[in-house]
């Protein structure tokens, strides 16, 4: 049993006497206020937070630390309040102790959520003290040492969330021990039988490798003393999980994973590290391409080693790492190292996880909501990196697999959101390029480019992702004010009157009915189909003792059957329709969208139906659909074509052709001399003698896909090509 006598005896051999006794008087504050409390281990329950300072004591933390994880349960656990806390050991601690704390539990829709709104919040705590995470991270891992006395759902769930969030937190800080402990115990819980399996084939294996190990470990320690460099070198294991994880991502056997033999040599400084990487191969042959230098180039979580992979002898291959001293520490304890080491390379390894965490609270601000947050930060978690140069020679580190797109957001917001294009290595490359190592980046942007919600198929970093979903959902309500706006005005003008000649009294009485804040609020959800346009319209332009009247009918659910004969001038009950019907110019954006159904285009004759959260979706008047929406008229609304349509829209066309070969790609090319781009296409064989093809096809217009259809027809082979229905 761990006590509080050990704890002080390990804080004494790097803390002041009186920081000590500071520590000692948290241990008691503590103990008095989880008085009577117990852990389902049967303990007391201040056995817990001891462990969680001893974890932190062992990386060697500073003392204020030390007193938050004595502590840092008895605001959630316990009547303390965060002021006496602040008063008995000073604001530092106790801001610690508020952002280490359990959350209040807020009533969620579900565990997902509640589990992605905790973790946002835990980032918020984490960007105002980054020691609130070290202190989070050792809670976790003591919780996860004692987790058997857990009932096996509850046991997993902890676990998959330790491996999901924990592990990938731990590795982005370089916390490489408490990460390797966490992924054992998260794995063992998850997976007992995997677990059981794997670490009795790794005990049987092992004895065989002994002798082998031994001899390559002489061989180079013995080439390093004869070139004067004194160093020993290690054996190093690799870990159950590891070996789990690339026999399940690389789809390989266990022979050929723990077929892999390494060693670690820790030196006295960088230059060191590359005589012993010139020595090493010398000795064995070098892998080509499995060389890779992070003194130079350290990891984003500041980690620094060279790794290399050698022909070692029966052919079996050789990992070895070289580093420092130095590095070695701050491999083991990460962004932990810093409150210990006090040098510049510390104090830069604090700024590029203080980066990372500005980063997280940029992606807080952009996020939606709790969930899509946390989606973000796990792929933002899992950062196989990718090293590029700026134009000016800087590095930038991006996540394997990133885009041009990626790099330009990875630069700054501004420049994602306007980028047209870019070059890669002096060469222009297409926006969805993935990069790799070494190569330079520029990016070409224009003042009036948007970001394009094609992007999200293929940025992989959580900035870009995140950076572009919030400037479409700007865009979308930009577009659905602008709609909202069009419609409402159309139905003002069958009072004769338009928004402009509102009284402003009148609109705010309005938005407060309706408890809206701004009028924009209100035209985004006309646009959207959350209101009815005429019956807005209606409210704005009646007298006052009519609108008393009829404003408790605008509480009444959107689909009242009379909310059209109640409300619209009797000149329009007749026809159905009004004489302002709304124009598409095809620009207005997501808030008017087509109906895949029947594929309207400028020429065809079209109606629009408000659906619900959607905005506007247009039909073709002859569309088999439309039969139902007329009589509904509360939905629907008269539209037609501007008379300047500048978009493309998509049509569905059918081709019947006789079974040649090369038929498809004669009528994809006579398509393409007409200057139009084949979203889609898909064939199908009728009979022996005909076939039949399907084509989604972007025309301007019916006179477009007129010539079109003529065009073709002309083939020999074509029977005949029709619009589909």
């Amino acid at each position: 049993m761990f006590l509080i006598s050990d704890l002080c005896a390990l804080l004494e051999t790097y803390l002041e006497p009186d920081q000590v006794k500071d520590v000692y008087r948290a241990y008691v504050f503590g103990a008095e206020a989880h008085q009577g409390q117990q852990r389902l281990t049967g303990e007391p329950y201040i056995y817990h937070p001891l462990a969680v300072a001893r974890i932190l004591a062992e990386m060697r933390m500073d003392v204020k630390s030390i007193i938050a994880a004595l502590l840092h349960d008895v605001i959630e656990d316990t009547p303390t309040a965060k002021d006496q806390l602040a008063k008995e050991f000073g604001d530092e601690v106790a801001e610690l102790v508020d952002g280490v704390s359990k959350l209040t539990q807020v009533k969620f829709e579900s565990k997902a959520e509640a589990q992605a709104e905790n973790f946002r919040k835990m980032v918020l705590a984490m960007v105002r003290d980054i020691r609130v995470i070290l202190i989070k991270l050792a809670d976790r891992l003591h919780n996860m040492r004692t987790l058997g006395v857990m009932k096996p759902a509850k046991r997993r769930r902890i676990s998959k969330e330790t491996l999901e969030i924990y592990v990938p937190i731990a590795n982005r800080l370089g916390m490489h021990s408490l990460r390797l402990e966490l992924e054992e115990l998260g794995f063992k819980a998850v997976y007992p039988m995997r677990y059981r399996i794997l670490e009795e084939a790794v005990k049987k294996a092992r004895g065989n490798r002994s002798e082998v190990v031994e001899k390559i470990r002489r061989n180079i320690e013995d080439r390093l003393r004869q070139e004067g460099i004194n160093y020993p070198v290690h054996g190093r294991e690799k870990h159950l999980y590891s070996i789990y994880e690339k026999m399940r991502s690389k789809h390989l056997s266990f022979a050929e994973v723990f077929d892999v033999y390494a060693f670690r040599i820790v030196v006295d400084k960088p230059d060191t590290c590359y005589r012993v990487l010139g020595i090493v191969h010398n000795i064995y042959k070098p892998v080509p391409g499995k060389f890779k230098d992070y003194i130079a180039i350290p990891k984003t979580n500041g980690y620094q080693s060279l790794h290399t992979v050698l022909f070692g002898p029966y052919g079996i291959p050789i990992e070895v790492q070289i580093r420092t001293e130095d590095m070695d520490k701050v491999a083991n304890m990460g962004i932990a190292a810093h409150w210990l080491y006090k040098s510049g390379g510390e104090a830069k390894r604090q700024d590029l996880a203080q980066e990372w965490l500005r980063g997280l609270l940029e992606m807080q601000q952009n996020a939606g909501n709790s969930q899509e947050f946390l989606e973000n930060v796990k792929i933002d978690l899992f950062p196989d990196e990718v090293y590029v140069f700026t134009p000016k020679g800087d590095i930038m580190t991006l996540p394997r697999g990133s885009t041009i797109v990626d790099f330009a957001y990875a630069v700054h917001s501004d420049l994602g959101n306007s980028c047209v294009a870019g070059k890669i290595d002096r060469r222009l490359a297409p926006l969805r390029t993935q990069l790799h190592n070494g190569q330079t980046v520029e990016i070409i942007s224009a003042p009036g480019a948007k970001p394009n919600p094609v992007w999200l198929d293929f940025v992989v970093s959580a900035k870009a992702r995140s950076n572009i979903r919030s400037f479409l959902k700007r865009l979308k309500r930009d577009e659905a004010v602008q709609l909202g706006r069009r419609l409402l005005e159309k139905s003002l003008a069958t009072f004769s009157t338009s928004l402009d000649n509102i009284p402003q009294s009148r609109i705010t009485k309005l938005l407060e009915e309706f408890k809206l804040a701004s009028l924009d609020d209100l035209l985004e959800q006309i646009s959207l189909g959350n209101r009815v346009s005429l019956l807005v319209a209606r409210q704005l332009t009646e007298s006052k003792q009519v609108k008393e009247k009829s404003s408790r009918a605008t509480l009444r659910p959107l689909g009242i059957k009379n909310v059209f004969n109640r409300y619209a001038p009797d000149w329009m009950k007749s026809s159905g329709k009004d004489n302002h019907p709304l124009a598409i110019k095809g620009t207005e954006g997501t808030v008017v969208s087509y109906a895949k159904c029947c594929r309207p285009i400028p020429g065809d004759s079209i109606l629009g139906f408000i659906s619900v959260g959607r905005g506007i979706v247009i039909h073709r008047d002859s569309c088999k659909n439309t039969k139902d929406y007329r009589s509904r008229p509360d939905k629907w609304v008269d539209v037609q074509w501007d008379n300047n349509v500048q978009s493309t829209f998509p049509v569905d066309v059918r081709v019947d052709t006789e079974n040649r070969r090369g038929v498809l790609a004669t009528v994809a090319a006579a398509i393409a001399e007409m200057s139009v781009n084949i979203e889609n296409v898909s064939m199908e064989e009728r009979d022996g003698s005909y076939s039949s093809m399907k084509f989604t096809l972007s025309v301007k217009d019916r006179k477009h896909l007129a010539n079109i259809i003529r065009r073709v027809r002309r083939i020999d082979s074509v029977v005949r090509m029709v619009r589909a229905k």
